[in-house]
């Protein structure tokens, strides 16, 4: 399979569509109101969730078509950037991953049922206060910030590239 130089459209509409999602993500998460058992789920708590199982669906297929569609690291730069480059594209992806997955859990273990957009009834992933899913609150949340530490410190890098690279 022949590496590309450059991502091309596809790859850039996944990343921009996650990448405006999560704007929205992050702030509605922010902003609800404490969830704690026996809380009946808000409208705002539904789109939140729906937005994130978008998310994890978005991310599959971006993930699926990164494998299928492997980019050449930047040649300019050193190996030990290209390395660095790679894994926090790899951590990106998992961090999205599990930060979407956990969110999910823990709205099955409050046993609340979901639609996708209120239109789509979506399975409950565990049963409601199961042993597994106890801690997932917790793990939900230092997964959020782990992300967006992370899309920081991309960010600090795709911009520093940018600016690199002007002549």
């Amino acid at each position: 399979m022949t590496k590309q130089l450059h991502y091309g459209t596809t790859a850039k509409v996944f990343h921009w569509l996650i990448v405006a999602m999560l704007c929205v993500q992050y702030p509605l998460g922010w902003f609800m109101p404490e969830i704690h058992r026996g809380a009946k789920p808000s409208d705002a708590l539904m789109f939140h969730v729906s937005l994130g199982i978008t998310i994890l669906a978005l991310i599959v297929l971006r993930l699926l078509w990164r494998i299928t569609h492997p980019v050449a690291p930047e040649r300019s730069l050193p190996a030990w950037q290209q390395l660095i480059s790679e894994a926090v594209h790899w951590l990106l992806y998992a961090l999205v991953l599990t930060t979407t997955m956990t969110g999910w859990l823990l709205t099955s273990e409050h046993g609340w049922s979901i639609s996708l957009f209120f239109a789509v009834p979506l399975p409950m992933l565990t049963s409601q206060g199961s042993h597994l899913a106890s801690s997932i609150g917790k793990w939900h949340g230092i997964m959020e910030w782990a992300l967006l530490s992370l899309v920081g410190a991309h960010v600090a890098a795709a911009i520093s590239g940018c600016c690199r690279r002007t002549p």
